[in-house]
């Protein structure tokens, strides 16, 4: 496997854009991803019960497992708008599928920023002829940009892998800074594949990687209402049925794919300036690993602590003690960084000094072993800083 430039569009097949329609006052807001021919198409959804208008259209077009566009809108969610909302996304397939000639249910539709207000259709309308018009290959990043809200940076990759004799590239884009949570929360996920797959196998590797990637990051443990990965394969790369073996290889640049894009979504969190990996190891079940560790990366006390600098490790031992009733203090080790600060209940003397670089990095390391048995999991946040609540006290 190997990484390429590309993003969303370096699968054969596959073109985007992305311009400014007016839904936001300036920057770009309308983005749109296209296969030059009909492509095997599923989805993951958010498990919030509060569902925005465009996810709900967009559940309802995959029931064929199929698409061959998808539009994105920044700036307005289109959620808790009623019958009206869900109105104005069929609308926004509707005026999309007529530019490319292609039947409604083969357009799906996303969009994310501000809930509860109507999308302004008629700016979108308006400007989708253009947006049509300025499908290129080339026009992956500009796709990436549009669908940014408050992230800094836009999100793509893509890679390249031989299966047999055949070539087969994975694309990939996303958005996300706030509101992330395990099962999908304010971010947006695409992916592309001219991999010629089976239907089954499609959804099995998607919802593998979903879970392994996007459902291991953490902000401040909400979940939205808008949020979803897609993908879509159109099969152009004409690869052989895959074997076993290279559907392995498949799933793996799959998950990698997931990975840097869910990684970049921490690395890009409103107001974050660390990057924080919390493994937990020795658990009794893969449930209990991510219960501990979900429960550590949420901690207001530990974040905070984080962004303060401050090696305060009894804040994770706390935060450990009121995850699970099955926790053991005689146990339990943690480790920061290198140094471990915590060895089966009992308190370490440590080289504080050394302890306050490890904190002073951008990327820190918790590691928690609950001594118990052998499953384990590791999950990805980030600090909360003062910067975080001055955007999410404005937005």
């Amino acid at each position: 496997m190997r990484v390429i430039s590309g993003g969303i569009t370096a699968p054969k097949g596959f073109e985007a854009s992305g311009i400014h329609c007016g839904i936001k006052y300036k920057n770009k807001d309308l983005a749109l991803i296209h296969s030059s021919i009909p492509s095997l198409a599923c989805g993951v959804f958010t498990q919030n019960k509060v569902k925005a208008a465009p996810l709900k259209v967009t559940q309802r077009h995959l029931q064929e497992a199929k698409a061959q566009a998808v539009i994105i809108n920044s700036g307005n969610a289109n959620c808790c708008t009623g019958r009206g909302g869900i109105g104005d996304a069929e609308k926004m397939c509707k005026a999309v599928a007529k530019s490319l000639s292609l039947k409604t249910k083969d357009v799906l539709v996303a969009s994310t920023g501000i809930i509860g207000q109507r999308l302004p259709l008629k700016k979108i309308r308006n400007k989708i002829p253009f947006l049509v018009g300025s499908l290129s290959k080339q026009r992956g990043l500009q796709a990436a940009q549009a669908i940014m809200t408050t992230d800094t940076l836009p999100k793509q990759i893509s890679v390249e892998l031989n299966l047999g004799q055949t070539v087969v590239r994975i694309g990939g884009m996303a958005k996300g800074a706030g509101m992330i949570s395990p099962h999908l929360a304010t971010m947006l996920a695409f992916i592309t594949t001219d991999a010629l797959i089976e239907k089954v196998r499609f959804k099995k590797a998607l919802k593998a990687a979903v879970e392994n990637s996007f459902n291991l990051i953490t902000v401040e443990g909400d979940t939205s209402t808008n949020d979803m990965v897609l993908a879509l394969a159109n099969g152009l790369a004409a690869n052989k049925r895959f074997t076993t073996q290279e559907f392995g290889v498949f799933q793996e640049a799959l998950n990698f794919v997931c990975i840097s894009l869910a990684k970049a979504i921490i690395q890009d969190a409103e107001g974050a300036t660390k990057f924080i990996e919390v493994r937990v190891e020795g658990a009794k079940s893969m449930v209990q690993a991510k219960l501990v560790a979900f429960k550590v990366a949420n901690s207001p006390l530990v974040k905070t602590a984080i962004f303060g600098e401050n090696p305060n490790w009894g804040r994770i031992a706390a935060a450990v003690g009121c995850a699970d009733k099955a926790v053991r203090e005689d146990r339990l080790s943690i480790d920061l960084g290198q140094v471990k600060v915590l060895q089966k209940g009992a308190g370490l003397k440590v080289d504080q000094k050394k302890l306050k670089r490890i904190f002073k990095e951008k990327e820190i390391q918790i590691k928690i072993d609950l001594g118990l048995s052998k499953f384990a999991a590791k999950v990805f946040t980030c600090d909360l800083s003062n910067e975080y609540i001055k955007i999410n006290a404005e937005y």
